[in-house]
Protein backbone atom coordinates (compact mmCIF):
# COMPACT_ATOMS: atom_id res chain seq x y z
CA UNK A 1 0.00 0.00 0.00
CA UNK A 2 0.97 3.23 -0.76
CA UNK A 3 1.68 6.03 1.84
CA UNK A 4 -0.45 9.16 1.45
CA UNK A 5 1.64 12.29 0.00
CA UNK A 6 2.10 14.88 3.12
CA UNK A 7 -0.58 17.70 2.75
CA UNK A 8 -0.43 21.14 4.67
CA UNK A 9 -3.05 23.22 4.73
CA UNK A 10 -1.73 26.70 5.02
CA UNK A 11 -4.71 29.84 5.81
CA UNK A 12 -2.97 33.15 5.10
CA UNK A 13 -4.93 35.29 8.06
CA UNK A 14 -4.99 39.02 8.24
CA UNK A 15 -7.60 40.28 10.67
CA UNK A 16 -10.06 37.34 9.65
CA UNK A 17 -11.45 36.68 13.25
CA UNK A 18 -14.90 36.11 11.84
CA UNK A 19 -13.74 33.66 9.01
CA UNK A 20 -11.74 31.76 10.41
CA UNK A 21 -14.65 30.91 12.98
CA UNK A 22 -17.21 30.71 9.92
CA UNK A 23 -14.65 28.88 7.71
CA UNK A 24 -12.31 27.17 9.74
CA UNK A 25 -14.98 24.14 11.33
CA UNK A 26 -15.41 22.75 7.59
CA UNK A 27 -11.57 22.89 6.89
CA UNK A 28 -10.52 20.88 10.66
CA UNK A 29 -13.36 18.59 9.16
CA UNK A 30 -11.31 17.56 6.60
CA UNK A 31 -10.73 13.67 5.48
CA UNK A 32 -7.51 13.43 3.95
CA UNK A 33 -5.10 10.69 5.94
CA UNK A 34 -1.95 12.82 5.79
CA UNK A 35 -2.68 16.01 7.07
CA UNK A 36 -1.46 18.96 8.98
CA UNK A 37 -3.62 22.30 9.16
CA UNK A 38 -1.76 25.71 9.60
CA UNK A 39 -2.94 29.10 10.69
CA UNK A 40 -0.26 31.76 8.97
CA UNK A 41 -1.09 34.53 10.99
CA UNK A 42 0.22 38.40 8.89
CA UNK A 43 0.61 39.99 12.19
CA UNK A 44 -3.24 40.80 12.69
CA UNK A 45 -4.41 43.35 15.46
CA UNK A 46 -7.79 41.55 15.99
CA UNK A 47 -7.95 38.52 18.23
CA UNK A 48 -7.65 35.92 15.58
CA UNK A 49 -4.39 34.06 16.85
CA UNK A 50 -6.30 33.59 20.47
CA UNK A 51 -9.47 32.41 18.70
CA UNK A 52 -7.38 29.43 17.24
CA UNK A 53 -5.57 28.71 19.97
CA UNK A 54 -8.54 28.60 21.90
CA UNK A 55 -11.04 26.79 19.62
CA UNK A 56 -8.70 24.61 17.07
CA UNK A 57 -5.94 23.24 18.93
CA UNK A 58 -5.30 20.88 16.45
CA UNK A 59 -4.19 24.12 14.03
CA UNK A 60 -0.42 25.00 14.35
CA UNK A 61 -0.06 28.63 14.31
CA UNK A 62 2.74 30.73 12.55
CA UNK A 63 3.04 34.47 13.33
CA UNK A 64 4.81 36.41 10.63
CA UNK A 65 6.24 39.11 11.83
CA UNK A 66 5.12 41.81 9.51
CA UNK A 67 2.20 42.15 7.14
CA UNK A 68 4.01 41.45 3.91
CA UNK A 69 0.58 40.81 1.88
CA UNK A 70 0.18 37.20 0.17
CA UNK A 71 3.18 37.02 -1.62
CA UNK A 72 5.49 37.73 1.20
CA UNK A 73 3.50 36.11 4.20
CA UNK A 74 3.14 32.84 2.58
CA UNK A 75 7.13 33.03 1.29
CA UNK A 76 7.34 34.01 5.15
CA UNK A 77 4.96 30.80 6.26
CA UNK A 78 6.28 28.34 4.19
CA UNK A 79 9.74 28.14 5.46
CA UNK A 80 8.17 26.82 8.70
CA UNK A 81 6.35 24.17 6.97
CA UNK A 82 7.35 20.49 6.13
CA UNK A 83 5.21 18.63 3.47
CA UNK A 84 4.94 16.87 0.24
CA UNK A 85 2.27 19.33 -0.82
CA UNK A 86 1.21 22.96 0.62
CA UNK A 87 -2.42 23.83 0.22
CA UNK A 88 -2.36 27.71 0.19
CA UNK A 89 -6.38 28.45 1.17
CA UNK A 90 -7.78 31.75 1.83
CA UNK A 91 -9.48 32.37 5.00
CA UNK A 92 -12.73 33.07 3.55
CA UNK A 93 -13.24 29.69 1.56
CA UNK A 94 -15.22 26.94 2.76
CA UNK A 95 -14.76 23.19 2.02
CA UNK A 96 -16.34 19.62 1.62
CA UNK A 97 -14.96 16.86 3.65
CA UNK A 98 -13.42 14.87 0.63
CA UNK A 99 -12.20 18.04 -1.16
CA UNK A 100 -8.68 17.10 -0.90
CA UNK A 101 -8.08 13.28 -2.10
CA UNK A 102 -9.26 14.05 -5.46
CA UNK A 103 -7.03 16.59 -6.39
CA UNK A 104 -3.71 14.91 -4.61
CA UNK A 105 -5.21 11.98 -6.74
CA UNK A 106 -4.78 13.84 -9.72
CA UNK A 107 -1.62 15.40 -9.25
CA UNK A 108 -0.08 11.98 -8.21
CA UNK A 109 -1.03 10.76 -11.89
CA UNK A 110 1.72 12.95 -13.55
CA UNK A 111 4.86 14.07 -11.22
CA UNK A 112 4.67 17.15 -13.92
CA UNK A 113 1.86 18.57 -12.36
CA UNK A 114 3.32 21.35 -10.03
CA UNK A 115 -0.11 22.64 -8.83
CA UNK A 116 -3.58 22.23 -9.20
CA UNK A 117 -6.71 23.84 -8.08
CA UNK A 118 -10.36 22.72 -7.51
CA UNK A 119 -13.55 24.34 -8.79
CA UNK A 120 -14.21 27.14 -7.03
CA UNK A 121 -17.68 28.03 -6.74
CA UNK A 122 -19.36 31.57 -5.08
CA UNK A 123 -20.13 31.35 -1.60
CA UNK A 124 -23.28 33.44 -1.74
CA UNK A 125 -24.68 31.73 -5.03
CA UNK A 126 -23.60 28.07 -4.67
CA UNK A 127 -24.22 27.44 -7.85
CA UNK A 128 -22.40 30.05 -9.93
CA UNK A 129 -18.74 30.44 -10.71
CA UNK A 130 -16.41 32.46 -8.29
CA UNK A 131 -14.64 35.35 -9.54
CA UNK A 132 -10.83 34.57 -8.44
CA UNK A 133 -10.82 31.23 -9.79
CA UNK A 134 -13.77 29.29 -11.45
CA UNK A 135 -13.20 26.40 -13.27
CA UNK A 136 -9.01 27.66 -13.87
CA UNK A 137 -7.45 30.60 -14.93
CA UNK A 138 -6.30 31.19 -18.73
CA UNK A 139 -4.26 34.14 -20.43
CA UNK A 140 -5.28 35.76 -23.86
CA UNK A 141 -2.43 36.67 -25.99
CA UNK A 142 -1.84 40.35 -24.51
CA UNK A 143 -1.44 39.09 -21.10
CA UNK A 144 -5.15 39.76 -19.72
CA UNK A 145 -6.32 36.65 -17.35
CA UNK A 146 -9.76 35.26 -17.07
CA UNK A 147 -11.22 31.51 -15.97
CA UNK A 148 -13.35 29.48 -17.40
CA UNK A 149 -16.29 30.71 -16.19
CA UNK A 150 -15.50 33.91 -15.40
CA UNK A 151 -14.49 36.65 -17.88
CA UNK A 152 -13.94 40.49 -16.46
CA UNK A 153 -17.03 40.82 -14.55
CA UNK A 154 -19.23 37.99 -15.91
CA UNK A 155 -19.57 34.89 -14.32
CA UNK A 156 -21.56 31.46 -15.39
CA UNK A 157 -23.74 29.34 -13.15
CA UNK A 158 -21.97 25.92 -13.31
CA UNK A 159 -24.40 23.25 -15.68
CA UNK A 160 -20.76 20.90 -15.76
CA UNK A 161 -19.95 22.76 -18.90
CA UNK A 162 -16.24 22.56 -17.43
CA UNK A 163 -16.38 19.54 -15.57
CA UNK A 164 -13.49 18.03 -17.77
CA UNK A 165 -9.65 18.05 -16.06
CA UNK A 166 -7.50 19.90 -18.00
CA UNK A 167 -4.30 21.93 -18.16
CA UNK A 168 -4.56 25.37 -17.14
CA UNK A 169 -2.32 28.50 -17.96
CA UNK A 170 -2.87 29.49 -13.83
CA UNK A 171 -4.17 28.00 -10.42
CA UNK A 172 -6.04 30.37 -8.39
CA UNK A 173 -4.26 31.17 -4.67
CA UNK A 174 -7.83 31.27 -3.11
CA UNK A 175 -7.14 27.56 -3.31
CA UNK A 176 -4.02 26.32 -4.24
CA UNK A 177 -2.39 23.09 -4.48
CA UNK A 178 1.36 23.14 -4.97
CA UNK A 179 4.48 20.91 -4.53
CA UNK A 180 6.23 22.02 -2.13
CA UNK A 181 9.55 20.99 -4.15
CA UNK A 182 8.30 23.29 -7.06
CA UNK A 183 7.14 25.91 -5.06
CA UNK A 184 10.68 26.44 -3.47
CA UNK A 185 12.77 25.60 -6.70
CA UNK A 186 11.43 28.66 -8.63
CA UNK A 187 11.71 30.99 -6.11
CA UNK A 188 8.05 30.81 -4.33
CA UNK A 189 6.16 34.17 -5.01
CA UNK A 190 7.53 37.40 -5.94
CA UNK A 191 7.05 39.46 -2.69
CA UNK A 192 7.40 42.42 -4.76
CA UNK A 193 3.47 41.88 -5.85
CA UNK A 194 2.47 42.23 -2.50
CA UNK A 195 -1.06 40.41 -3.52
CA UNK A 196 -2.95 40.29 -6.81
CA UNK A 197 -1.37 38.35 -9.76
CA UNK A 198 1.46 36.54 -7.83
CA UNK A 199 -0.08 33.40 -8.08
CA UNK A 200 -0.31 33.62 -12.02
CA UNK A 201 3.11 34.81 -12.09
CA UNK A 202 4.29 31.75 -10.29
CA UNK A 203 2.66 29.50 -12.53
CA UNK A 204 4.19 30.70 -15.47
CA UNK A 205 7.25 30.50 -14.05
CA UNK A 206 6.49 26.81 -13.30
CA UNK A 207 5.29 26.45 -16.58
CA UNK A 208 8.74 27.81 -18.00
CA UNK A 209 10.50 25.35 -15.75
CA UNK A 210 8.88 22.48 -17.39
CA UNK A 211 5.76 21.84 -15.20
CA UNK A 212 2.35 21.28 -15.77
CA UNK A 213 -0.62 23.27 -13.97
CA UNK A 214 -4.05 21.49 -13.77
CA UNK A 215 -7.52 22.14 -12.78
CA UNK A 216 -9.56 19.63 -10.79
CA UNK A 217 -13.29 19.33 -11.13
CA UNK A 218 -13.54 16.79 -8.73
CA UNK A 219 -13.03 18.83 -5.73
CA UNK A 220 -15.69 22.12 -5.35
CA UNK A 221 -14.76 24.76 -2.45
CA UNK A 222 -16.84 27.80 -1.95
CA UNK A 223 -14.91 31.65 -1.48
CA UNK A 224 -16.45 34.57 -0.67
CA UNK A 225 -14.17 36.83 -2.03
CA UNK A 226 -12.77 40.14 -1.74
CA UNK A 227 -12.12 39.24 1.82
CA UNK A 228 -9.38 41.99 2.09
CA UNK A 229 -9.72 43.77 -1.05
CA UNK A 230 -13.52 44.17 -2.70
CA UNK A 231 -14.12 43.93 -6.61
CA UNK A 232 -14.13 47.75 -7.37
CA UNK A 233 -11.50 48.96 -4.79
CA UNK A 234 -9.05 51.61 -6.96
CA UNK A 235 -6.37 50.01 -4.54
CA UNK A 236 -7.33 46.50 -6.03
CA UNK A 237 -7.49 47.76 -9.42
CA UNK A 238 -3.81 49.32 -8.81
CA UNK A 239 -2.14 46.35 -7.60
CA UNK A 240 -3.90 44.43 -10.61
CA UNK A 241 -2.69 46.74 -13.36
CA UNK A 242 0.66 47.08 -11.74
CA UNK A 243 1.41 43.42 -11.22
CA UNK A 244 0.19 42.29 -14.31
CA UNK A 245 2.67 44.65 -16.31
CA UNK A 246 5.11 43.56 -13.78
CA UNK A 247 4.83 39.81 -14.65
CA UNK A 248 4.48 40.25 -18.61
CA UNK A 249 7.87 42.28 -18.33
CA UNK A 250 9.57 39.43 -15.92
CA UNK A 251 8.22 36.48 -18.23
CA UNK A 252 7.30 37.38 -21.82
CA UNK A 253 9.92 35.70 -24.36
CA UNK A 254 12.10 39.07 -25.33
CA UNK A 255 10.64 38.55 -28.99
CA UNK A 256 7.10 39.25 -27.50
CA UNK A 257 7.75 41.30 -24.77
CA UNK A 258 7.84 44.61 -26.67
CA UNK A 259 4.99 44.25 -29.11
CA UNK A 260 2.82 42.95 -26.54
CA UNK A 261 3.67 45.51 -23.68
CA UNK A 262 3.27 48.19 -26.63
CA UNK A 263 -0.44 47.40 -27.01
CA UNK A 264 -0.98 47.12 -23.89
CA UNK A 265 0.27 50.80 -23.44
CA UNK A 266 -2.67 52.26 -25.66
CA UNK A 267 -5.83 49.63 -24.27
CA UNK A 268 -5.00 50.36 -20.26
CA UNK A 269 -4.71 54.13 -21.31
CA UNK A 270 -8.05 53.64 -22.74
CA UNK A 271 -9.41 51.82 -19.71
CA UNK A 272 -8.31 54.98 -17.67
CA UNK A 273 -10.09 57.42 -20.12
CA UNK A 274 -13.31 54.95 -20.17
CA UNK A 275 -12.73 55.59 -16.23
CA UNK A 276 -13.12 58.99 -16.01
CA UNK A 277 -15.60 59.28 -18.40
CA UNK A 278 -17.39 56.83 -16.26
CA UNK A 279 -16.97 59.27 -13.47
CA UNK A 280 -14.42 57.33 -11.66
CA UNK A 281 -11.38 59.57 -11.33
CA UNK A 282 -10.26 57.38 -8.41
CA UNK A 283 -9.98 54.61 -11.18
CA UNK A 284 -8.07 56.73 -13.71
CA UNK A 285 -5.70 57.74 -10.83
CA UNK A 286 -5.12 53.98 -10.00
CA UNK A 287 -3.93 53.38 -13.65
CA UNK A 288 -1.61 56.07 -13.74
CA UNK A 289 0.28 55.32 -10.36
CA UNK A 290 0.41 51.47 -11.18
CA UNK A 291 2.39 52.63 -14.66
CA UNK A 292 4.50 54.68 -12.30
CA UNK A 293 5.06 52.56 -9.74
CA UNK A 294 6.02 49.48 -12.53
CA UNK A 295 7.61 51.65 -14.35
CA UNK A 296 9.86 52.46 -11.55
CA UNK A 297 10.38 48.79 -10.63
CA UNK A 298 11.37 47.96 -14.32
CA UNK A 299 14.03 49.77 -13.92
CA UNK A 300 15.99 48.14 -11.16
CA UNK A 301 14.56 44.71 -12.80
CA UNK A 302 17.29 42.41 -13.59
CA UNK A 303 16.90 39.77 -15.84
CA UNK A 304 20.62 37.97 -15.01
CA UNK A 305 18.52 36.68 -11.77
CA UNK A 306 16.15 34.77 -13.45
CA UNK A 307 17.95 31.45 -14.81
CA UNK A 308 14.29 29.84 -16.00
CA UNK A 309 13.83 29.33 -19.86
CA UNK A 310 12.44 31.45 -22.01
CA UNK A 311 9.00 30.15 -23.82
CA UNK A 312 6.98 32.04 -26.57
CA UNK A 313 3.57 32.61 -24.86
CA UNK A 314 2.09 30.96 -28.07
CA UNK A 315 3.34 27.55 -27.11
CA UNK A 316 1.88 27.27 -23.60
CA UNK A 317 -1.15 25.44 -22.60
CA UNK A 318 -3.82 27.65 -21.32
CA UNK A 319 -3.41 30.58 -24.00
CA UNK A 320 -6.49 31.87 -25.80
CA UNK A 321 -4.86 32.91 -28.97
CA UNK A 322 -6.95 35.89 -29.51
CA UNK A 323 -8.07 39.24 -27.29
CA UNK A 324 -9.99 38.77 -24.67
CA UNK A 325 -11.26 42.11 -24.11
CA UNK A 326 -11.95 42.66 -27.65
CA UNK A 327 -14.68 39.09 -28.60
CA UNK A 328 -15.69 40.93 -24.75
CA UNK A 329 -16.91 44.35 -25.05
CA UNK A 330 -17.14 44.65 -29.26
CA UNK A 331 -18.31 40.71 -29.93
CA UNK A 332 -20.72 40.45 -27.16
CA UNK A 333 -18.68 37.32 -26.21
CA UNK A 334 -19.41 37.00 -22.23
CA UNK A 335 -18.60 33.31 -21.85
CA UNK A 336 -15.34 31.24 -21.71
CA UNK A 337 -17.42 29.33 -24.40
CA UNK A 338 -18.26 31.69 -26.70
CA UNK A 339 -14.89 33.50 -27.06
CA UNK A 340 -13.65 31.60 -30.15
CA UNK A 341 -17.02 31.71 -32.20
Amino acid sequence: MSVLPSVAVVILNWNGRNFLEKFLPSVCSSTYGNLQLYVADNASTDDSVAFVRTNFPEVKIIQNPANDGFAGGYNEALQHVKADIYVLLNQDVEVEPGWIEPVVAQMMEDERIAACQPKLRFYDKKTEFEYAGAAGGWMDILGYTFCRGRILYTTEEDRGQYDDAQDIFWATGAALFIRSACFHEVGGFDADFFAHMEEVDLCWRLKRAGYRICYCPKSVVYHVGGGSLPQGNPRKLYLNFRNNLMMLWKNLHPADRWIILFQRFFLDLLAALKSLVAGKPKDMKAIFRAYRDYSRWRSKYQFSKDRLPQKRLLEMTGVFHGIMIWRYYFLNRKTFGTLEK
